[in-house]
């Protein structure tokens, strides 16, 4: 009998995934998934506990579906990328398995991976891999030189003509293959876990249901609430996301139903919530293209010379919050106790590093991959390189948010600030963006730090320290 694997990685749904799709076209086949945890390697990548939960949610989710339609799924734990390529090349030598099919992976250790895994069943089991997790495969949206793009706007451009030229219907879930399957579920996994929380359910339902609902109730909004923390503007679907409960395609025809518009209308949130899509894409083609980035160097070249502080005390400042920069502050402490952060303040907390603290992008860059809910390294690596003015796109070194005023801009009343700064519910809106100021007026005691580092000062610090090395000096 044939006998077909799915092996599910960043794909746990079974609506839209190209690979199990194909696994049971063949409606004579025996199809079997497995799902291999690598711990070791999670370690190395720095997965966020809570990340590592809610793949376990839902690897529970998937296994319940599958089971409802006959197919069997098969766990295993083991330390890296390595002992699972021994683990599945025996798994097919036992299973007499004729075709495996998986969806790619696209940074470099999983591609080196996959490569491997390729070249040890060469002439046993015949290979098929999907490009799932984007709606264009890395290389199919190029320059007139045949070169990836560095700048976003002629990227985006270039990909919306090759979209409508592609086909990007959603698949359906398989039909049942045969009788309901006991469950036995899977272990926990060897690695930390922290509690999701219930504004993150799992399941590919409860992801189908936010996305619908974003589309249709709220993403007419989109463009003018976005920016503003203290209103719940975005879509939050970025952690289904990032392991595939939901997949890009899903996403698109979903915003396409809901506002036929889109493509036409610029200006509209749904249109601006389709750029922030096609960003995602932009990092992962990027990343494809330029595989240095999964070893976490800078895209431009000079700023590698950059002389970064090496402060302990401020780096932990900044992690826990306690920086005396209010709208930094409140955005560190929602990263973490909630494992997610709203997309503005990504991007205000890692100017802070680095352009107030003069500490390397790597090191905040890691410690948002270690607390993310939405963990995904080509986004993350964007932003922080975007943030840090040493990626492709970003913003010239000499642009440095001051925090004061993007805190002012973005929760003018200090909304977002007081419901993770308790300590500060007493400060007047005017003043709950320097509380410290109204604090020596009032003759009153904060319970909260004072600003660790002058942000006019740190302004001209960065300045010299970019200018040095851009010149070759340190």
């Amino acid at each position: 009998m044939t006998t077909h694997v799915i092996w599910l990685r960043n794909d746990l749904r079974i609506t839209d995934n190209k690979a199990l799709h194909a696994a049971c076209s063949d409606a004579d086949a025996k199809v079997v998934a497995v799902f291999i945890a690598t711990p070791g390697q999670w370690r190395q990548h720095e997965m966020a506990p809570r990340q590592a939960a809610f793949i376990h949610a839902n690897l529970l989710q998937v296994q319940q579906a599958l089971a409802a339609r006959g197919i069997e799924l098969v766990y295993h734990q083991c330390n890296d990328f390595a002992d699972s390529l021994t683990w599945l090349v025996d798994f097919c030598q036992q299973r007499q398995v004729t075709a495996l099919f998986y969806n790619r992976q696209y940074e470099i250790n999983e591609r080196q991976r996959d490569a491997q895994l390729e070249q040890q069943l060469a002439g046993k089991v015949v290979c098929h891999s999907f490009d799932d997790s984007l709606l264009l495969p890395p290389g199919s949206v190029l320059t007139g030189n045949g070169e990836m793009f560095k700048v976003y706007t002629p990227f985006r451009r270039a990909f919306i003509q090759r979209l409508m030229e592609s086909d990007v219907r959603s698949l359906p879930a398989p039909p049942a293959r045969g009788d309901v399957l006991p469950l036995a579920e899977p272990e926990k996994f060897n690695y930390p876990q922290a509690e999701v929380g219930a504004a993150y359910p799992a399941g590919e339902e409860a992801a189908l249901q936010r996305l619908r609902a974003f589309c249709r109730e709220q993403v007419q909004d989109y463009a003018k609430q976005r920016d503003l923390p203290a209103i719940a503007g975005t879509s939050s679907l970025s952690p289904y996301l990032a392991i595939g409960v939901l997949s890009p395609r899903q996403c698109f025809n979903r915003l396409r139903a809901e506002c036929p518009e889109v493509l036409e209308n610029p200006e509209s949130g749904a249109f601006c919530w389709l750029n922030e899509l096609i960003w995602r894409e932009f990092y992962r083609h990027l990343m494809v293209a330029h595989p240095a980035l999964c070893k976490h160097r800078p895209f431009i070249e000079w700023t590698d010379r950059v002389t970064w502080k090496a402060d302990d005390k401020a780096l932990l400042a900044w992690q826990q919050g306690r920086t005396g920069y209010p709208i930094v502050d409140a955005a560190m402490r929602q990263l973490n106790q909630t494992g997610w952060m709203h997309n503005r303040l990504r991007m205000i907390s890692a100017s802070f590093l680095v352009k107030d603290l003069l500490i390397d992008w790597r090191a905040g860059e890691r410690y948002f991959m270690s607390q993310l809910l939405d963990g995904d390294l080509a986004a993350n690596n964007g932003g922080w390189q975007w943030a840090a003015s040493t990626g492709t796109d970003a913003a010239p070194y000499f642009r440095i948010f001051n925090p004061t005023t993007q805190g002012e801009r973005f929760d003018p009343q200090g909304t977002f600030i007081r419901k993770w700064l308790p300590e500060l519910a007493g400060v007047p809106d005017n003043d709950i963006h320097q509380p410290h100021r109204w604090a020596e007026k009032q003759q009153r005691a904060l319970d909260y730090p004072q600003p660790i580092v002058d942000h006019k000062q740190a302004r001209l610090d960065t300045l010299a320290a970019f200018e040095a090395a851009k010149r070759g000096g340190n």
